[in-house]
């Protein structure tokens, strides 16, 4: 098949309108936007569990909620660079350390926020006299949507593309070339995204074993993100890592074993299960 015969990336501008003040450029980026619009989502459906008889049985209101979010925002901005330092740059970082702060070169890794945020809500949960595995069941159901739209804004800025394939839905993207590719962005956002959040939104809506929640969540994006890795394409200065497996995957694996292990133990034990 020719190239003409695939799909070809809409090419947006990633500006979605920009002026100057004072000297400065502001511009307003559609890859913003999808975050600021997953934010607002986590935002409502949050205030909607804390009306919800089996989160207010433990002291969940919207003050409350307002606290962690906040916390739980630090956690993903400071836990999802370094994460991305780390994990992805860490070569570079060693022989040039001011770049864990050079926000401005954009780099964020999911699986550094996920910690990022654990760490961040395990200290708060402590404060609210809260385990940090009930805080996790709150949290679980409002982040894949925000995860889903990252990845719209991904696939609009033309970037994370996919594999080269030549399935009937491959796109040519201009920044990857001329070779059609799987539009992984747009895989992830819907599994990852809308399916994990379906699941998690319908899981929680009645009282589940302490952890349950949070341990779904943790299996559904680490079997999610695994499953799509097979048609993303690597980290270009990584490449695939042991046993044909990206970076991705290898991080994947143990959201995988853990969550797992969280739901089955959960279950088994019957820990106290949030009351009606």
């Amino acid at each position: 098949m020719s190239t003409t015969e695939f799909l070809q990336h809409p090419n947006i501008d990633p500006i979605i309108f920009g002026f100057e003040v004072f000297g400065f450029d502001i511009a307003l980026r559609w890859y913003g936007l999808t975050y600021l619009v997953g934010f607002f989502f986590a935002w409502y459906w949050g205030n909607r569990q804390c009306k919800m008889a089996h989160y207010k049985a433990h002291g969940w209101t919207e003050k409350v909620f307002g606290d962690v979010l906040f916390w739980g925002f630090v956690g993903v901005i400071l836990g999802g660079r370094i994460g991305y330092v780390i994990f992805y740059q860490f070569e570079y970082f060693i022989s040039n350390p001011l770049y864990l702060f050079d926000f401005g070169s954009g780099g964020m890794s999911f699986h550094g926020g996920m910690l990022g945020v654990i760490a961040v809500l395990a200290l708060y949960a402590r404060k609210l006299n809260m385990s940090l595995l009930r805080v996790g069941d709150f949290i679980a159901p409002l982040v894949p949507i925000g995860l889903g739209m990252g990845r719209i804004g991904n696939f609009i800025n033309g970037e994370l593309w996919g594999r080269v394939t030549d399935v009937p839905w491959a796109m040519i993207f201009p920044a990857a070339g001329p070779e059609p590719r799987h539009p992984s962005q747009l895989y992830q956002a819907t599994l990852e995204g809308f399916v994990l959040f379906a699941i998690l939104a319908w899981y929680s809506r009645k009282p589940r074993p302490t952890g349950a929640v949070g341990g779904l969540f943790l299996l559904g994006y680490g079997v999610a993100r695994f499953a799509v890795e097979f048609a993303r394409q690597p980290d270009s200065h990584l490449g695939l890592l042991s046993l044909g497996m990206s970076m991705g995957q290898w991080l994947s694996l143990p959201m995988i074993l853990v969550g797992a292990g969280i739901m089955i133990i959960a279950h088994k034990r019957q820990l106290p299960a949030t009351p009606a």
